[in-house]
């Protein structure tokens, strides 16, 4: 593994983001509770996803424009400390426009996070290994949000919830401190000279916006799907245990870890087999399967086999996101990475913003199944996309004249 990333940068990256996932974990298993017993509606419950949504996408695109004016490092580590006041000040809060308003920033700060090291990554990381490094970026991220949940669970056991935000604060202000301290600010050389050539043919005949994502459009509908699912899940999954599966409160606050610990274990083991096969053809395979655990779900009474539905589910779709950032970062040239990840990351949160309202009309007109199976629908018109687009994948089209080419060695 140490050959395969031998810049420290990016190992610092992860640790970075493994302490963003805690914080991240801890919040999001106790946003809806937090909301729920503060006596919001869920359609209110929604629509205050959708002003977290919201932040990201105002802040998406020109976050690659940021990065360039002021390197992804000083970006980095506003975004970081920009997030750690939000989530602090978040259980503070009583109205709804304040509540939002924390929403709409918190938003703003974490997309910022998101693409500056995404950014960071993709121009670190060799062309062989970048669905191996970002499935990593993953994985650490995946630990953070195994470890939320967990310590969000002790600390209400016995203490306030709000100190729970706090410790999400904390982890946010090391994570900055790191950033700070150890993390370089220019790329290395290799990286330098390919981003200069980049560069250099991108000031003779730039692509456009439209062009780029043209080239990414299977990311980033991997992208929005994912955003979709997740923010519609997060929020209303607990809820939907709750009420009409009769589980416990205290059961359902672990449930994002059983995700998050499917998406540990297999995220890597996904990036590999995309670095190898290509990336678009495992993207499909993963929406197919969670697709039926998604369906599944449905129909489980058991609280052991919904742990079991929902760890295969984070196994499979969220194993996708790694892999179609990896995607678009084969795709598009060096110098353009700061756009695709600013276009990527505007999908994500198109899909958180749509998801969660959507998702929480039909809960309250048709019942948590009715959400559950419109959820599937998606990821179905997802992997249908990624079949019509197989072409998208670069592995695709250096594969196809081999195939061709067999049929006439054997007939030799």
């Amino acid at each position: 593994m140490a050959r395969r990333i031998s810049d420290r940068n990016i190992w610092l990256i992860f640790f970075a983001i493994f302490l963003v996932g805690i914080a991240y974990g801890v919040s999001i298993s106790l946003t809806a509770l937090h909301l729920d017993a503060r006596g919001f509606r869920k359609e209110q419950i929604g629509t205050l996803a959708a002003w977290f949504a919201s932040g990201i996408v105002v802040l998406s695109l020109p976050m690659g424009a940021l990065i360039r004016r002021f390197s992804a490092k000083t970006a980095l580590l506003v975004a970081l400390l920009g997030y750690a006041a939000c989530v602090s000040i978040f259980p503070h809060l009583t109205t709804y426009g304040g509540i939002a308003g924390a929403r709409f920033f918190d938003g703003a700060f974490s997309v910022g996070v998101w693409v500056s090291c995404e950014t960071i990554l993709l121009a670190r990381a060799d062309a062989d290994h970048k669905a191996f490094v970002t499935s990593l970026y993953a994985v650490s991220m995946a630990i953070g949000y195994v470890l939320g949940p967990l310590a969000a669970r002790a600390i209400v056991s016995s203490l306030p919830m709000s100190l729970a935000f706090g410790m999400s604060g904390v982890l946010a202000t090391s994570a900055a401190a790191a950033v700070a301290i150890f993390l370089d600010r220019g790329l290395p050389a290799r990286a330098a000279a390919e981003d200069g050539a980049a560069r250099a043919v991108a000031a003779e005949g730039r692509a456009s916006s439209l062009a780029i994502l043209a080239q990414i459009k299977t990311s980033c509908f991997a992208t929005f799907a994912y955003g979709y699912f997740q923010a519609s899940v997060v929020l209303f999954l607990p809820l939907y245990l709750m009420e009409e599966k009769g589980i416990l409160r205290e059961q359902t606050i672990v449930i994002p870890a059983f995700f998050a610990a499917g998406m540990l274990l297999f995220s890597n083991v996904a990036g590999r087999i995309g670095d190898r096969f290509g990336h678009l053809v495992v993207m499909r395979v993963l929406g197919a399967v969670g697709t039926v655990m998604i369906l599944g779900f449905v129909f489980l009474d058991a609280y052991w086999l919904m742990c079991a539905a929902v760890f295969v589910a984070g196994a499979s779709l969220a194993s996708i996101s790694p892999v179609s950032l990896a995607l678009q970062g084969v795709i598009v040239d060096p110098a353009d990475y700061s756009r695709s990840n600013a276009i990527y990351n505007v999908f994500y949160a198109a899909g958180m913003l749509l998801g969660p309202p959507a998702s929480s009309v039909l809960f309250e007109r048709g019942g948590g199944a009715v959400m559950l199976e419109h959820l599937a629908a998606l990821w179905v018109a997802f992997v249908v996309f990624a079949w019509l687009f197989a072409g998208d994948d670069p592995r695709a089209r250096r594969a196809a004249p081999s195939r061709s080419a067999a049929p006439r060695e054997r007939a030799a």
